[in-house]
């Protein structure tokens, strides 16, 4: 076959193949997990103390393990001398180091997505690459601003509930990844018009939600915007799940059992004031505190 024939069939299997895929650069949005102890059985309580109402309010999003601010032992930070090649996953986990495996396990019950690991001495990475994750570089990652991230839950004076946010924005140029414009339709606002039942869950996402009947206790209504429900709200609200901390949280009567705005939480062991309670009433966020105003209909 001639260099021209040859060339000719190439431009032919190369169109056909640009048919089939295209290799682009993406950017992707990932919550962070900036995990501060290996120990998991601590992890798994801090977990369930401060997620055990709401088990499903991740959906599935992906998420990076930050190890960059992780107590380590000091014979699983002897590891570094080793190179990931070298060890295996048992050989990983060996001498108190963090179980990746175990941590994997413990996160996807609540409905975490872990894709890659940041800051992983050669024992964790050993681990991250033999379980599917990636690796991401330090300096592949820029700080955005404040979404969703389970870094850290700490108590404010007032009772509630605050977790320290965070984005990380990454810049994916290995991945097969499209971009796709998110359509407009995606941020409209979702209506319910039937009563929400003990351990149903609806999730607006990329808008605000509207309730037009009860929400009884037990049932959750999460939105990406703000809450309205126009009858008694005794279920749990999450407003501002993505980290907007202009949402607000609307009832015409408020009784919920757990609120929160852009991660700032109180539950009924901090009871709502009589001056809300079982009133019309709207909830909002002041810098970490949840304000509660009555409304006047």
């Amino acid at each position: 076959m001639s260099q021209a024939q040859q060339g000719t069939q190439q431009g032919r299997t190369a169109s056909k193949i640009a048919d089939v895929f295209e290799l682009k650069s993406a950017s992707l949005s990932l919550l962070s997990l900036v995990l501060k102890s290996a120990d998991l059985s601590v992890l798994a309580a801090a977990l369930h103390a401060r997620l055990g109402d709401t088990p499903d309010m991740f959906n599935h999003e992906p998420l990076l393990i930050d190890l960059t601010h992780l107590v380590r032992a000091d014979a699983a930070v002897a590891g570094d001398a080793a190179t990931p090649t070298q060890m295996n996953l048992d050989d990983a986990t060996q001498g108190g180091g963090l179980d990746l495996a175990g941590l994997l396990d413990l996160l996807r019950g609540y409905k975490m997505q872990p894709v890659a690991v940041l800051g992983a001495n050669a024992a964790e990475l050993a681990q991250a690459l033999a379980l599917g994750l990636a690796d991401s570089p330090e300096a592949d990652f820029v700080q955005g601003n404040a979404a969703l991230s389970m870094a850290e839950l700490e108590p404010t004076e007032a009772g509630e509930q605050v977790r320290e946010v965070r984005e990380v924005r990454v810049e994916v140029i290995r991945e097969v990844i499209r971009e796709v414009a998110v359509p407009a339709e995606a941020a409209k606002t979702m209506i319910i018009d039937k009563p929400l039942r003990s351990g149903q869950q609806i999730y607006a996402k990329g808008g605000d939600l509207v309730v037009l009947a009860l929400v009884n206790h037990g049932a959750e209504v999460i939105a990406d915007g703000s809450i309205h429900v126009y009858a008694p709200l005794r279920g749990k609200a999450i407003a501002g799940a993505k980290g907007n901390t202009d949402a607000r949280i609307f009832a015409t009567s408020m009784e919920a059992e757990l609120i929160a705005i852009a991660g700032t939480y109180r539950t009924t062991e901090n009871p709502l004031p009589d001056t809300v309670f079982g009133k019309p009433a709207q909830i909002r966020l002041e810098g970490e505190k949840l304000v509660m105003e009555p409304l006047k209909l």
